[in-house]
């Protein structure tokens, strides 16, 4: 994954823009790829680790109603929290991972359900949703690499 997150930072620099992370069931594993590339001061503003649910609303500003009606593995708390790490971390871009990396489901949501929010500097929000297979491990890896690859192909495409 050092390729796409090489090739992330060289179009974030090339933009003249930085990422911001929000990350749940993967635990920084996002921030660190991103930080594994030379130079990623330059473009990788810094991340929040919001392992806890309530901490989605007090870190990232996700709406606790949201959380309450549909839990926090949502397409729309993900995006939540993208748009909570891109303005809260003043960076131009958001990325954040909700999911349940397993072995048991989390509020009757199966394991390997993950979904990947973006928010980008014009305004504009998706969430993509990974159904995943694999132990604990390999589904927040899978979710960290896919996380990667989104991110890359929006920055790419400047949404």
């Amino acid at each position: 994954m050092s390729e796409i997150a090489a090739q992330l930072h060289a179009l974030l620099l090339a933009q003249k823009q930085t990422v911001a992370t929000a990350e749940s069931l993967t635990a920084g594993l996002l921030g660190a790829a991103l930080t594994d590339i030379a130079g990623s001061s330059t473009t990788y503003r810094g991340g929040v680790i919001a392992y806890a649910t309530d901490l989605k609303a007090e870190l990232l500003g996700v709406d606790r109603e949201l959380l309450a009606d549909r839990g926090a593995v949502d397409p729309d708390v993900a995006i939540a929290m993208a748009v909570g790490a891109r303005s809260r971390l003043t960076a131009d871009w958001g990325v954040a991972l909700t999911g349940v990396a397993g072995p048991d489901p989390q509020d009757g949501k199966p394991p390997g359900l993950v979904y990947v929010g973006v928010a980008g500097p014009t305004g504009g929000v998706t969430a993509t949703e990974l159904r995943l297979s694999g132990d604990r491990n390999a589904v927040r890896t899978a979710a960290r690499d896919a996380a990667l690859r989104v991110l890359c192909d929006s920055v790419a495409a400047g949404e």
